[in-house]
């Protein structure tokens, strides 16, 4: 089977504790389900305001799997590990 590479985008708003624990609970998710096999972009959207609109951006943190296809978006810090393993549809790769 051949692995694609996983394309993650997180919207975050400066350095905050929520956007911070975010990212930390994406990393530990990703190095424990997708180790090698992810790209992971941080878009502050105080630096890049713009970029919002791309992706719909309504809340933050907001996590955009934008592949594989179809896009889902998690809003949140992530915190849920259940949550966040279903909404990026992991679970079925955590059981390989």
């Amino acid at each position: 089977m051949d692995e694609e590479t996983w394309e993650l985008r997180l919207y975050v708003a400066g350095q905050t504790a929520k956007s911070m624990q975010a990212l930390a609970n994406l990393k530990s998710y990703c190095e424990q389900h997708l180790k090698g096999r992810y790209q992971l972009e941080v878009v502050d959207l105080l630096l890049h305001p713009q970029l919002a609109e791309g992706d719909q951006i309504l809340a933050i943190p907001t996590l955009v799997r934008k592949v594989p296809a179809p896009i889902r978006k998690i809003i949140g810090d992530l915190s849920n590990k259940e949550r966040v393993l279903v909404g990026l549809d992991l679970r079925a790769i955590g059981h390989l």
